[in-house]
């Protein structure tokens, strides 16, 4: 079959299924795109001709975020492709593949490239590399992608495909997937194999516990006092929260949620004890202070999880580990189960049939649970005047929203709030991007998000800081009338890096929006800045809402409308939600003039007292 380059590269596209468990799927469901010089005449020919489901961004970087909420929504099993041109539509990926691979999600990018013969170099936008003429800015995305490979001839696109799909359905391996296309190389004519171009299903293994790993864990549970579950995400991605449920119910072992993890059990399951670290619950971190042993399943051990490795105190705590990535599964000196979560925890219940934990970590977890669900009752319906906390928006949102609704947001203080204080319904209802805590992921992975389960509401949080960075896909959901509904906090700057600057002694500085004043600092007036009136310009509906009460009314005329709905609330910054008693190790100047720094470094060098190293 004599096809281009590009063409060949689609139809083999929209062949491929992913499987698992006997169901399958469509592994690349549509393509973003963003045409220049580097992939008009190729992939978006290409697009065309073949009719692949195509998308058209705004901003490359969004597409990718989009691609990746997508992707997480459907628990890794279906992704989307993105293609930009050569120069800096490739180079505005690099962001967003850096998050998709931290994050473990996969996403296929196909940016164009120089022409591989090099007769007219250098062409617009080419990076004239002084150490080889092999060299262009796609190389940029090496770094941050688990497979990278270049096109320079159409014979080789096979394997690189093949490689590219490889990892895509890699559980253990996924994350960004880059395929560079020299523009003249897509464009290119050549004869494939019908093959090629036959269906091909990729089959996700459920990994067992290799049986001495899982013997060497079952001799360290057994022997815990006082164990307790930390849930990430892994269990939502294995789909394994029945499993995780069963686990813990016949074990009678509490169940705390890292962000990634979060919505995995019901937050009033008995057993759910709810978000841990440094963005936890009171709850979570006493038993984990206390805690013998620590089963980690489906978790990588982000700072944030362990509170920089200070929240778990017992001097002999050890760690279980279930991962389907053996890297991860080795950490903290755990005992490691390389496996899939719904395998591992199955057969864990298996083979500790009979055994249960002490009840009374179990009823201490349940008082514990039952105290900080008043506190955050009390920062849901505590109304604060002239402005409300970001705690009472969430509070409504979080009342408005059923069990099966998504809440999405990714960066600022909201994601901590959110992880100590949502009530979580269904799994994967809660889904906040924290691996990479990207400003800008919110609208464009709700809209991934949409995409991926459009049943379902979505709504995203977003602060004025992370809007201001990328809006843009607003445009795309009005063009493909996708619905979302966006509740827009102004809190006028940076509110969750102005409360860390205020706690490590440097006075909010350069955190909030304000004109220069005649000091020649930045403290003057608030700027001007409309949000809604944005927002207005690209399309969607907007509420302004002057209260709490303002906000609910707004919230149930957005759920009840067939269109994106953008509220704008302002907030005060300086109403904190609940502590969560546990520390992050952000390093304080240890010398400075200013009283504020040095009294925070005397707080961090306290802290740094609590961290251990769980060698």
């Amino acid at each position: 079959m004599r096809l281009t380059v590009g063409q060949a590269l689609v139809r083999f596209l929209a062949a491929q299924r992913s499987e698992r468990d006997g169901t399958e799927h469509r592994l690349i469901e549509a393509c973003f795109g963003i045409f220049g010089h580097g992939n008009v005449a190729g992939l978006g020919q290409a697009l065309l001709e073949c009719e692949f489901p195509y998308l058209q961004g705004r901003n490359e970087q969004a597409m990718v975020h989009a691609a990746a909420a997508f992707a997480r929504t459907r628990n890794r099993m279906s992704t989307l492709a993105c293609t930009s041109s050569i120069g800096p539509g490739a180079t505005n990926m690099v962001t967003g593949a850096a998050l998709a691979t931290i994050s473990r999600l996969p996403v296929l990018l196909l940016p164009g490239d120089v022409f591989a013969t090099r007769v007219a170099d250098p062409v617009l936008q080419q990076l004239e590399y002084p150490g080889g003429g092999e060299v262009s800015v796609n190389d940029s995305l090496r770094p941050v992608s688990r497979f990278f490979d270049r096109v320079w001839r159409p014979e080789q696109l096979p394997s690189a495909l093949l490689g590219a799909m490889r990892v895509l359905t890699d559980p253990a391996q996924t994350g960004a997937v880059t395929i560079a296309l020299p523009q003249d190389v897509q464009a290119q004519a050549w004869d494939w194999p019908a093959e090629l171009f036959r269906e091909r299903v990729w089959h996700v293994p459920r990994t067992p516990p290799e049986p001495a790993a899982l013997a060497r864990a079952v001799e360290l549970i057994t022997s815990a006092e006082r164990p307790l579950i930390v849930a990430g995400g892994g269990v939502l991605y294995s789909e394994a929260t029945r499993a995780l449920r069963a686990f813990a119910g016949a074990a009678a072992i509490p169940v705390a949620q890292t962000q990634a993890g979060k919505s995995s059990m019901r937050s009033d399951d008995p057993l759910c004890v709810g978000a841990i670290g440094a963005t936890g619950t009171t709850a979570a971190n006493e038993l984990a202070r206390v805690a013998d042993v620590v089963i980690g399943v489906g978790t990588r051990w982000s700072d944030f999880s362990t509170a920089s490795r200070s929240v778990f105190g017992h001097p002999g705590v050890r760690f279980v580990n279930i991962n389907v990535t053996e890297s991860d599964s080795v950490k903290l000196a755990g005992v490691a189960v390389t496996a899939d979560a719904r395998a591992a925890l199955e057969a864990l219940t298996q083979a500790l049939d009979g055994w249960a934990a002490p009840p009374r970590q179990l009823h201490i977890a349940i008082g514990l649970s039952e105290a900080w669900e008043q506190a955050v009752t009390a920062a849901y319906t505590t109304r604060h005047e002239p402005l409300p906390g970001q705690a009472e928006v969430i509070g409504v949102v979080n009342e408005v929203a059923a069990d099966g609704d998504i809440v999405l947001t990714a960066a600022g203080s909201m994601p901590g709030d959110l992880h100590k204080l949502w009530r979580t319904g269904d799994p994967g209802s809660y889904h906040v991007e924290y691996g990479y805590s990207c400003m800008g992921y919110e609208i464009a992975g709700g809209l991934g998000a949409k995409l991926a389960a459009p049943d379902r509401e979505v709504f995203v949080l977003v602060g004025d800081g992370s809007y201001l960075m990328m809006a843009s896909e607003l445009v795309t959901a009005v063009q493909e009338g996708i619905k979302l509904i966006v509740v827009c906090v102004d809190n006028h700057g940076f509110a969750s890096i102005g409360n860390l600057s205020e706690s490590v002694g440097s006075q909010r500085f350069g955190t909030s929006y304000r004109f220069r004043s005649k000091t020649g600092q930045l403290d003057g007036d608030y700027l001007p800045v409309d949000l809604a009136a944005n927002a207005a310009s690209l399309g969607v509906h907007v509420l302004r809402s002057r209260n709490i009460r303002e906000l609910r009314e707004g919230l149930e005329q957005a759920r009840a409308s067939d269109h994106t709905t953008f509220l704008l609330i302002e907030t005060d910054p300086a109403i904190p939600a609940p502590s969560s008693d546990a520390w992050w190790d952000v390093p304080v100047a240890e010398v400075s003039g200013l009283e504020s720094t040095r009294a925070a470094r005397t707080a961090y060098e306290r802290g740094k007292h609590q961290q251990r190293t769980h060698w």
